[in-house]
Protein backbone atom coordinates (compact mmCIF):
# COMPACT_ATOMS: atom_id res chain seq x y z
CA UNK A 1 0.00 0.00 0.00
CA UNK A 2 1.40 3.40 -0.99
CA UNK A 3 2.00 6.05 1.62
CA UNK A 4 -0.42 8.93 1.83
CA UNK A 5 0.73 12.52 2.13
CA UNK A 6 -0.96 15.83 2.81
CA UNK A 7 0.63 19.03 1.43
CA UNK A 8 -0.74 22.22 2.95
CA UNK A 9 -0.09 25.22 0.71
CA UNK A 10 -0.30 24.84 -3.07
CA UNK A 11 1.90 27.75 -4.05
CA UNK A 12 5.19 27.95 -5.91
CA UNK A 13 6.77 25.19 -3.80
CA UNK A 14 3.78 23.25 -2.48
CA UNK A 15 2.24 22.45 -5.87
CA UNK A 16 5.42 20.98 -7.38
CA UNK A 17 6.10 19.10 -4.12
CA UNK A 18 2.62 17.55 -4.17
CA UNK A 19 2.96 16.64 -7.85
CA UNK A 20 6.41 15.07 -7.35
CA UNK A 21 5.17 12.92 -4.47
CA UNK A 22 2.14 11.77 -6.44
CA UNK A 23 4.16 11.09 -9.60
CA UNK A 24 6.44 8.84 -7.55
CA UNK A 25 3.53 6.73 -6.34
CA UNK A 26 2.23 8.39 -3.17
CA UNK A 27 -1.42 9.23 -2.71
CA UNK A 28 -1.45 12.99 -2.10
CA UNK A 29 -4.05 15.47 -0.92
CA UNK A 30 -3.15 19.10 -1.50
CA UNK A 31 -4.80 21.69 0.72
CA UNK A 32 -5.19 25.40 0.09
CA UNK A 33 -7.70 28.15 0.90
CA UNK A 34 -7.69 29.39 -2.71
CA UNK A 35 -10.58 27.69 -4.56
CA UNK A 36 -8.95 28.44 -7.92
CA UNK A 37 -5.91 26.36 -6.99
CA UNK A 38 -8.12 23.55 -5.71
CA UNK A 39 -10.10 23.51 -8.93
CA UNK A 40 -6.95 23.56 -11.07
CA UNK A 41 -5.33 20.66 -9.22
CA UNK A 42 -8.49 18.57 -9.40
CA UNK A 43 -8.54 19.17 -13.17
CA UNK A 44 -4.85 18.10 -13.29
CA UNK A 45 -3.85 21.61 -14.29
CA UNK A 46 -0.94 23.56 -12.81
CA UNK A 47 -2.20 26.14 -10.27
CA UNK A 48 1.07 28.10 -10.53
CA UNK A 49 3.62 28.74 -13.25
CA UNK A 50 6.54 26.33 -12.98
CA UNK A 51 8.26 24.61 -15.92
CA UNK A 52 7.24 20.96 -16.23
CA UNK A 53 4.51 21.11 -13.58
CA UNK A 54 1.57 20.65 -15.94
CA UNK A 55 3.22 17.64 -17.57
CA UNK A 56 4.12 16.13 -14.20
CA UNK A 57 0.57 16.49 -12.92
CA UNK A 58 -0.67 14.62 -15.98
CA UNK A 59 1.48 11.67 -14.85
CA UNK A 60 0.13 11.41 -11.31
CA UNK A 61 -2.37 8.68 -12.24
CA UNK A 62 -5.21 10.21 -10.27
CA UNK A 63 -3.18 10.06 -7.04
CA UNK A 64 -3.25 13.85 -6.57
CA UNK A 65 -6.40 15.59 -5.39
CA UNK A 66 -7.01 18.88 -3.61
CA UNK A 67 -9.29 20.18 -0.88
CA UNK A 68 -9.79 23.12 1.46
CA UNK A 69 -10.27 20.83 4.49
CA UNK A 70 -7.03 20.50 6.46
CA UNK A 71 -8.41 18.29 9.18
CA UNK A 72 -9.92 15.74 6.80
CA UNK A 73 -6.69 15.58 4.80
CA UNK A 74 -4.56 15.02 7.90
CA UNK A 75 -6.89 12.34 9.28
CA UNK A 76 -6.53 10.24 6.14
CA UNK A 77 -2.78 10.55 5.48
CA UNK A 78 0.51 9.44 7.04
CA UNK A 79 2.50 12.65 6.78
CA UNK A 80 1.67 16.33 6.50
CA UNK A 81 3.97 18.86 4.83
CA UNK A 82 3.42 22.48 5.89
CA UNK A 83 4.41 24.65 2.90
CA UNK A 84 2.62 27.92 3.63
CA UNK A 85 4.10 31.38 3.35
CA UNK A 86 6.21 32.81 6.19
CA UNK A 87 6.47 36.46 5.13
CA UNK A 88 9.16 38.70 6.56
CA UNK A 89 8.18 40.74 9.59
CA UNK A 90 9.29 44.36 10.20
CA UNK A 91 12.32 43.23 12.22
CA UNK A 92 13.62 40.99 9.44
CA UNK A 93 12.46 37.66 10.86
CA UNK A 94 9.63 35.44 9.63
CA UNK A 95 5.97 35.78 10.54
CA UNK A 96 4.00 32.70 11.63
CA UNK A 97 0.59 34.21 10.89
CA UNK A 98 -0.15 31.53 8.29
CA UNK A 99 1.66 28.69 10.07
CA UNK A 100 -0.14 29.04 13.39
CA UNK A 101 -3.74 28.40 12.22
CA UNK A 102 -2.48 25.47 10.14
CA UNK A 103 -0.83 23.95 13.22
CA UNK A 104 -4.05 24.37 15.16
CA UNK A 105 -6.02 22.54 12.47
CA UNK A 106 -3.43 19.77 12.25
CA UNK A 107 -3.54 19.41 16.03
CA UNK A 108 -7.32 19.02 16.00
CA UNK A 109 -7.01 16.33 13.34
CA UNK A 110 -4.31 14.49 15.27
CA UNK A 111 -6.56 14.43 18.34
CA UNK A 112 -8.93 12.15 16.43
CA UNK A 113 -6.20 9.84 15.09
CA UNK A 114 -4.85 6.67 16.64
CA UNK A 115 -2.25 5.95 13.94
CA UNK A 116 1.25 7.44 13.92
CA UNK A 117 1.59 10.61 11.85
CA UNK A 118 4.53 12.85 10.97
CA UNK A 119 4.27 16.63 10.58
CA UNK A 120 7.02 18.10 8.40
CA UNK A 121 7.46 21.87 8.42
CA UNK A 122 8.99 22.95 5.10
CA UNK A 123 8.42 26.72 5.29
CA UNK A 124 11.47 28.76 6.32
CA UNK A 125 11.30 29.85 9.96
CA UNK A 126 13.53 31.47 12.55
CA UNK A 127 15.63 29.22 14.80
CA UNK A 128 13.62 28.11 17.83
CA UNK A 129 10.30 28.02 15.94
CA UNK A 130 9.79 24.30 15.27
CA UNK A 131 10.60 23.22 18.81
CA UNK A 132 8.81 26.29 20.20
CA UNK A 133 5.52 27.70 18.82
CA UNK A 134 4.95 24.94 16.25
CA UNK A 135 5.44 22.11 18.73
CA UNK A 136 3.42 23.90 21.40
CA UNK A 137 0.43 24.45 19.11
CA UNK A 138 0.43 20.89 17.81
CA UNK A 139 0.53 19.48 21.34
CA UNK A 140 -2.04 21.92 22.70
CA UNK A 141 -4.66 21.26 20.02
CA UNK A 142 -4.04 17.52 19.76
CA UNK A 143 -3.68 16.76 23.45
CA UNK A 144 -0.79 14.51 22.44
CA UNK A 145 2.97 14.54 22.83
CA UNK A 146 5.53 15.15 20.09
CA UNK A 147 8.05 12.31 19.91
CA UNK A 148 5.66 9.84 21.51
CA UNK A 149 2.25 10.09 19.86
CA UNK A 150 3.34 11.73 16.60
CA UNK A 151 6.51 12.92 14.93
CA UNK A 152 7.65 16.42 14.00
CA UNK A 153 10.36 17.40 11.54
CA UNK A 154 11.76 20.61 10.10
CA UNK A 155 12.78 19.87 6.53
CA UNK A 156 13.15 22.90 4.23
CA UNK A 157 13.80 22.42 0.54
CA UNK A 158 16.81 23.93 -1.25
CA UNK A 159 15.17 24.72 -4.56
CA UNK A 160 15.04 27.56 -7.07
CA UNK A 161 11.92 28.71 -8.86
CA UNK A 162 12.09 27.67 -12.48
CA UNK A 163 13.77 24.38 -11.57
CA UNK A 164 11.73 23.27 -8.54
CA UNK A 165 10.90 19.82 -9.89
CA UNK A 166 14.47 19.00 -10.86
CA UNK A 167 15.81 20.36 -7.57
CA UNK A 168 13.29 18.44 -5.48
CA UNK A 169 13.88 15.13 -7.26
CA UNK A 170 17.68 15.58 -7.33
CA UNK A 171 18.68 17.52 -4.21
CA UNK A 172 22.27 18.10 -3.14
CA UNK A 173 21.26 17.47 0.44
CA UNK A 174 18.29 16.45 2.55
CA UNK A 175 18.09 18.50 5.73
CA UNK A 176 16.00 16.93 8.49
CA UNK A 177 15.54 18.42 11.92
CA UNK A 178 13.76 15.73 13.95
CA UNK A 179 11.85 15.41 17.18
CA UNK A 180 13.03 11.81 17.52
CA UNK A 181 14.67 9.08 15.39
CA UNK A 182 11.35 7.50 14.41
CA UNK A 183 10.14 10.73 12.82
CA UNK A 184 13.47 11.26 11.03
CA UNK A 185 13.51 7.66 9.81
CA UNK A 186 10.00 8.01 8.40
CA UNK A 187 10.79 11.20 6.49
CA UNK A 188 14.15 9.95 5.22
CA UNK A 189 12.60 6.71 3.93
CA UNK A 190 9.88 8.70 2.15
CA UNK A 191 12.49 10.88 0.45
CA UNK A 192 14.37 7.72 -0.58
CA UNK A 193 11.27 6.63 -2.51
CA UNK A 194 10.97 9.98 -4.26
CA UNK A 195 14.49 11.26 -4.95
CA UNK A 196 16.09 10.17 -8.20
CA UNK A 197 19.61 10.58 -6.86
CA UNK A 198 21.24 9.61 -3.60
CA UNK A 199 21.74 12.91 -1.78
CA UNK A 200 23.62 13.44 1.43
CA UNK A 201 21.27 13.31 4.41
CA UNK A 202 21.88 15.65 7.34
CA UNK A 203 19.77 14.77 10.40
CA UNK A 204 19.94 16.92 13.48
CA UNK A 205 17.96 18.85 16.09
CA UNK A 206 15.33 21.42 15.13
CA UNK A 207 17.46 24.44 15.97
CA UNK A 208 20.51 23.20 14.06
CA UNK A 209 18.39 22.54 10.98
CA UNK A 210 16.79 25.98 11.23
CA UNK A 211 20.20 27.65 11.45
CA UNK A 212 21.53 25.54 8.58
CA UNK A 213 18.74 26.63 6.24
CA UNK A 214 19.51 30.32 6.79
CA UNK A 215 23.26 29.69 6.72
CA UNK A 216 23.20 27.95 3.33
CA UNK A 217 21.30 30.74 1.58
CA UNK A 218 23.30 33.49 3.24
CA UNK A 219 26.56 31.83 2.22
CA UNK A 220 25.30 31.68 -1.38
CA UNK A 221 24.33 35.38 -1.37
CA UNK A 222 27.80 36.23 -0.09
CA UNK A 223 29.33 34.23 -2.94
CA UNK A 224 27.11 35.96 -5.50
CA UNK A 225 28.03 39.38 -4.15
CA UNK A 226 31.72 38.51 -4.20
CA UNK A 227 31.47 37.59 -7.89
CA UNK A 228 29.56 40.82 -8.56
CA UNK A 229 32.29 42.83 -6.84
CA UNK A 230 34.83 41.16 -9.13
CA UNK A 231 32.65 42.09 -12.11
CA UNK A 232 32.66 45.76 -11.08
CA UNK A 233 36.47 45.62 -10.77
CA UNK A 234 36.90 43.97 -14.18
CA UNK A 235 34.75 46.66 -15.81
CA UNK A 236 37.35 49.27 -14.91
CA UNK A 237 40.35 47.42 -16.32
CA UNK A 238 40.88 47.15 -20.11
CA UNK A 239 40.99 43.53 -21.22
CA UNK A 240 39.63 42.19 -17.93
CA UNK A 241 36.90 39.52 -18.11
CA UNK A 242 35.08 38.38 -15.00
CA UNK A 243 34.13 35.05 -16.62
CA UNK A 244 37.80 34.21 -17.05
CA UNK A 245 38.54 35.17 -13.45
CA UNK A 246 35.60 33.33 -11.86
CA UNK A 247 36.16 30.35 -14.17
CA UNK A 248 39.60 29.93 -12.62
CA UNK A 249 38.30 30.55 -9.10
CA UNK A 250 35.63 27.89 -9.53
CA UNK A 251 38.27 25.25 -10.23
CA UNK A 252 39.45 25.56 -6.64
CA UNK A 253 37.50 22.93 -4.69
CA UNK A 254 37.46 25.24 -1.67
CA UNK A 255 35.34 27.65 -3.73
CA UNK A 256 33.46 25.78 -6.48
CA UNK A 257 31.84 27.15 -9.61
CA UNK A 258 28.18 27.37 -8.58
CA UNK A 259 26.74 30.88 -8.11
CA UNK A 260 30.05 32.44 -9.14
CA UNK A 261 28.95 34.42 -12.19
CA UNK A 262 29.54 38.12 -11.82
CA UNK A 263 26.48 39.92 -13.08
CA UNK A 264 23.54 41.53 -11.26
CA UNK A 265 22.11 41.56 -7.76
CA UNK A 266 20.46 38.41 -6.41
CA UNK A 267 16.69 38.45 -5.97
CA UNK A 268 13.67 36.22 -5.60
CA UNK A 269 11.57 35.22 -2.59
CA UNK A 270 14.33 33.51 -0.54
CA UNK A 271 17.85 34.90 -0.83
CA UNK A 272 17.23 38.54 0.18
CA UNK A 273 15.01 37.75 3.14
CA UNK A 274 17.07 34.81 4.42
CA UNK A 275 20.12 37.07 4.47
CA UNK A 276 18.23 39.68 6.48
CA UNK A 277 16.84 37.02 8.81
CA UNK A 278 20.30 35.70 9.68
CA UNK A 279 21.47 39.25 10.34
CA UNK A 280 18.46 39.84 12.57
CA UNK A 281 19.16 36.60 14.47
CA UNK A 282 22.78 37.61 15.01
CA UNK A 283 21.77 41.03 16.34
CA UNK A 284 19.24 39.49 18.73
CA UNK A 285 21.96 37.24 20.12
CA UNK A 286 24.49 40.05 20.46
CA UNK A 287 26.65 38.65 17.65
CA UNK A 288 28.12 41.04 15.04
CA UNK A 289 25.99 40.88 11.90
CA UNK A 290 28.36 42.96 9.77
CA UNK A 291 28.99 40.37 7.06
CA UNK A 292 25.33 39.62 6.30
CA UNK A 293 24.42 43.31 6.51
CA UNK A 294 27.23 44.33 4.18
CA UNK A 295 26.19 41.72 1.62
CA UNK A 296 22.62 43.03 1.73
CA UNK A 297 23.76 46.68 1.33
CA UNK A 298 26.10 45.81 -1.54
CA UNK A 299 23.36 43.84 -3.28
CA UNK A 300 20.80 46.65 -3.03
CA UNK A 301 23.36 49.23 -4.16
CA UNK A 302 23.75 47.37 -7.46
CA UNK A 303 20.35 48.64 -8.63
CA UNK A 304 21.27 52.28 -8.01
CA UNK A 305 24.64 51.77 -9.68
CA UNK A 306 23.00 50.25 -12.77
CA UNK A 307 20.35 52.99 -12.84
CA UNK A 308 23.14 55.60 -12.82
CA UNK A 309 24.85 53.80 -15.69
CA UNK A 310 21.66 53.70 -17.76
CA UNK A 311 20.61 57.25 -16.96
CA UNK A 312 23.99 58.63 -18.04
CA UNK A 313 23.54 57.03 -21.46
CA UNK A 314 19.83 57.65 -21.99
CA UNK A 315 18.59 60.63 -23.96
CA UNK A 316 15.16 59.19 -24.72
CA UNK A 317 13.86 55.80 -23.61
CA UNK A 318 15.48 53.04 -21.57
CA UNK A 319 14.41 49.53 -22.51
CA UNK A 320 14.66 46.61 -20.10
CA UNK A 321 14.54 43.02 -21.32
CA UNK A 322 13.73 40.72 -18.42
CA UNK A 323 11.77 41.53 -15.29
CA UNK A 324 11.76 38.15 -13.53
CA UNK A 325 14.51 37.39 -11.06
CA UNK A 326 15.69 34.41 -13.13
CA UNK A 327 14.87 32.42 -16.25
CA UNK A 328 12.00 29.94 -15.98
CA UNK A 329 9.79 31.77 -13.50
CA UNK A 330 7.25 34.58 -13.50
CA UNK A 331 8.37 35.88 -10.09
CA UNK A 332 9.62 39.47 -10.01
CA UNK A 333 10.12 39.74 -6.25
CA UNK A 334 13.40 41.60 -5.61
CA UNK A 335 14.30 41.04 -9.28
CA UNK A 336 16.99 43.31 -10.71
CA UNK A 337 15.13 44.16 -13.92
CA UNK A 338 11.89 44.91 -12.10
CA UNK A 339 13.62 47.07 -9.47
CA UNK A 340 15.64 48.85 -12.18
CA UNK A 341 12.45 49.74 -14.07
CA UNK A 342 10.92 51.17 -10.90
CA UNK A 343 14.07 53.13 -10.04
CA UNK A 344 14.43 54.66 -13.49
CA UNK A 345 10.74 55.59 -13.60
CA UNK A 346 11.08 57.29 -10.22
CA UNK A 347 13.97 59.32 -11.65
CA UNK A 348 11.76 60.50 -14.51
CA UNK A 349 13.34 58.33 -17.19
CA UNK A 350 11.00 57.03 -19.87
CA UNK A 351 11.01 53.21 -19.56
CA UNK A 352 9.72 50.39 -21.73
CA UNK A 353 10.02 46.73 -20.67
CA UNK A 354 9.41 43.21 -21.90
CA UNK A 355 9.57 39.80 -20.25
CA UNK A 356 8.13 36.58 -21.74
CA UNK A 357 6.81 35.41 -18.36
CA UNK A 358 5.80 38.67 -16.71
CA UNK A 359 2.42 38.16 -15.07
CA UNK A 360 1.99 34.61 -16.39
CA UNK A 361 -0.37 32.57 -14.23
CA UNK A 362 -0.16 35.04 -11.34
CA UNK A 363 -1.13 38.54 -10.37
CA UNK A 364 0.97 40.89 -12.45
CA UNK A 365 2.73 43.35 -10.12
CA UNK A 366 2.08 46.94 -11.10
CA UNK A 367 4.82 48.98 -12.73
CA UNK A 368 3.69 52.59 -12.65
CA UNK A 369 4.79 54.99 -15.39
CA UNK A 370 6.36 52.11 -17.33
CA UNK A 371 5.35 50.95 -20.82
CA UNK A 372 4.92 47.19 -21.26
CA UNK A 373 6.07 46.32 -24.78
CA UNK A 374 4.28 43.49 -26.63
CA UNK A 375 7.56 41.94 -27.77
CA UNK A 376 11.29 42.05 -27.20
CA UNK A 377 11.88 43.44 -30.67
CA UNK A 378 9.47 46.31 -30.07
CA UNK A 379 11.08 47.04 -26.71
CA UNK A 380 14.48 47.27 -28.41
CA UNK A 381 13.17 49.36 -31.28
CA UNK A 382 11.66 51.96 -28.96
CA UNK A 383 14.80 52.40 -26.82
CA UNK A 384 18.11 54.16 -27.19
CA UNK A 385 19.54 52.18 -24.26
CA UNK A 386 18.60 48.51 -23.73
CA UNK A 387 19.43 46.55 -20.58
CA UNK A 388 19.37 42.77 -20.89
CA UNK A 389 18.53 42.02 -17.24
CA UNK A 390 17.36 38.40 -17.41
CA UNK A 391 19.07 35.87 -19.67
CA UNK A 392 15.99 34.42 -21.35
CA UNK A 393 17.32 32.28 -24.27
CA UNK A 394 15.04 33.98 -26.79
CA UNK A 395 16.82 37.28 -26.24
CA UNK A 396 20.05 35.73 -27.49
CA UNK A 397 18.31 34.58 -30.66
CA UNK A 398 17.20 38.06 -31.77
CA UNK A 399 18.86 38.98 -35.03
CA UNK A 400 21.69 41.54 -34.77
CA UNK A 401 19.90 43.83 -37.21
CA UNK A 402 17.09 44.32 -34.69
CA UNK A 403 19.55 45.73 -32.13
CA UNK A 404 21.29 48.21 -34.44
CA UNK A 405 20.06 51.60 -35.57
CA UNK A 406 21.22 53.96 -38.26
CA UNK A 407 21.31 57.14 -36.16
CA UNK A 408 23.32 57.45 -32.97
CA UNK A 409 24.39 53.93 -31.86
CA UNK A 410 22.03 52.17 -29.46
CA UNK A 411 23.71 51.29 -26.15
CA UNK A 412 23.14 47.68 -25.08
CA UNK A 413 23.99 46.80 -21.47
CA UNK A 414 24.34 43.02 -21.40
CA UNK A 415 24.21 42.02 -17.74
CA UNK A 416 24.75 38.29 -18.43
CA UNK A 417 27.00 38.45 -21.51
CA UNK A 418 24.58 36.51 -23.70
CA UNK A 419 24.66 38.74 -26.81
CA UNK A 420 28.40 39.13 -27.23
CA UNK A 421 27.89 38.98 -30.98
CA UNK A 422 26.77 42.62 -30.73
CA UNK A 423 30.29 43.72 -29.83
CA UNK A 424 31.23 44.47 -33.45
CA UNK A 425 27.77 45.27 -34.85
CA UNK A 426 27.57 48.76 -36.43
CA UNK A 427 24.97 50.93 -34.77
CA UNK A 428 25.44 49.27 -31.36
CA UNK A 429 27.52 50.47 -28.42
CA UNK A 430 27.92 47.19 -26.55
CA UNK A 431 28.62 47.15 -22.80
CA UNK A 432 28.98 43.75 -21.11
CA UNK A 433 28.93 43.84 -17.33
CA UNK A 434 32.10 42.30 -15.95
CA UNK A 435 34.22 43.12 -19.03
CA UNK A 436 36.60 46.07 -19.22
CA UNK A 437 36.32 46.58 -22.97
CA UNK A 438 33.67 49.25 -23.48
CA UNK A 439 33.68 50.50 -19.88
CA UNK A 440 37.31 51.47 -19.35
Amino acid sequence: MSRKACVIGLGKLGSPLAACLAAKGLTVVGVDNDPRKIEAVNRQQAPVHEPGLEELMANTGGRLTASTDIEAAVRHTDITFIVVSTPSDPAGGFSLRYVEPVCQAIGRALAARNQYHVVALTSTVMPGTTGGPVRELLEKFSGKCVGEDFGLCYSPEFIALGSVIRDFLNPDMLLIGESDPRAGDFLQSLYAEVCENKPAVARMSFVNAEITKLAVNTYVTTKISYANMLARICEQLPGADVDVVTGALGNDTRIGAKYLKGALSYGGPCFPRDNLALAQLARQLGVPADLAQTVDRFNRAQISWLADLVQQRTEGTAGILGLTYKVGTDVVEEAAGFLLAKELALRGVKVTVFDPAYGRNSTRPVLEKVCIAPSAVECIGNSDVVVLATSWPEFGRIDAAQWARTSKPRTVVDCWRVVKFLHDVPGVHYLALGMGDGFA
